[in-house]
């Protein structure tokens, strides 16, 4: 939905049974949408009253249509022409459909974009692997994911996030953003057993904001590429949990990023490298600056190739 179209269907819905509005109800914005809708189909009129004045529904049928057409689910006053009719509720969809339509349905039957509007979901899954004899657990409501067998029956599982959940384990949290280091675990420094987080290449506000709830692991490590990308990725874990977040770097990352690092990859992911360079932490400075001089980012595969 384009800006004038937008501005065009809040003015509408502000207007529908409440006729008529004053103008200053309307933004600059609106106010332009409703002249210009005015003048092409005849629907709405502008009543000049002094240094002001208000706009009413003239024709109430094409009124109706292209509202239904802007919002589907909008509920249009029967007496849009009326003075006296009482508010109608602005987005107020048929009874059929009620008020705990997921926000992107709803979006859907009032802007015809799922996008529009609040979008974001309550709830995101994350796929979980651990390494050895481990388990996660939440303790308000008594239940327990036994990792290490369903890693062994299934190869991973999958586990429903929320901010205010208190998942959790006692063993270290890895964030690896590519499937074959998901994969195959051998690639990983000797220690105790590990839970390994899959995100597939970005890491999304909902997971975020589900790690700087409370701690979820003993350890929280982010294994990212080292381009442009995979540190925008950390930048956003740093600025949510700080130090609470480590970056970890290959054995031999230097003599990695010269030998098998990608130009091609450093061009690509620049941008973002450029905006958050300054707002990662100091320690990272000898791999920031390596990639700089020599132009070259290393994708996180590259950990098999370490001597």
């Amino acid at each position: 939905m384009s800006k004038h179209e937008n501005a065009l269907r809040t003015a509408l819905l502000r207007l529908n049974g409440q006729n008529p509005l004053p103008v200053s109800a309307f933004t600059p914005a609106q106010r332009r949408a409703l002249e210009r809708f005015g003048q092409q189909t005849g629907a709405v009129q502008f009543l000049a009253r002094g240094s002001g004045g208000s706009y009413r529904i003239s024709n109430p049928t094409v009124f109706a249509l292209h509202l239904r057409t802007l919002s589907p689910e909008a509920f249009v006053s029967p007496c849009q022409a009326s003075q006296d009719a009482e508010p109608a509720s602005h987005d107020a969809g048929p009874a059929s459909h009620g008020a705990d339509l997921p926000s992107r349905a709803h979006n859907i039957g009032h802007r015809r974009d799922s996008k529009a509007g609040r979008h974001a979901h309550d709830a995101g899954y994350v796929l979980l692997k651990a390494t050895g004899p481990l388990d996660w657990h939440a303790p308000t409501r008594d239940l327990h994911l036994p990792l290490a067998a369903h890693t062994r029956d299934f190869g991973a599982a999958c586990l429903r996030i929320t901010p205010d959940d208190d998942w959790h384990t006692g063993a270290p949290l890895w964030l690896i953003e590519n499937q074959a280091l998901f994969d195959r675990t051998d690639w990983l420094p000797p220690g105790p057993a590990v839970t390994l987080l899959y995100y597939n290449g970005q890491l999304s506000d909902l997971l975020v904001r589900w790690l700087a709830a409370r701690p979820r692991g003993s350890r929280l490590i982010h294994f990212p590429d080292y381009d442009g990308i995979g540190l925008a990725n950390f930048a956003r874990l740093h600025a949510q949990l700080g130090d609470a977040c480590h970056f970890w770097l290959m054995p031999g990352w230097a003599d990695s990023l010269q030998r098998y690092g990608s130009h091609a990859l450093w061009l690509r992911t620049l941008d973002p490298f450029l905006r958050v360079r300054p707002d990662l932490p100091s320690h990272l400075a000898p791999l920031l600056t390596q990639m700089e001089l020599n132009g070259l980012a290393l994708e996180q595969e590259a950990v098999w190739l370490t001597a």
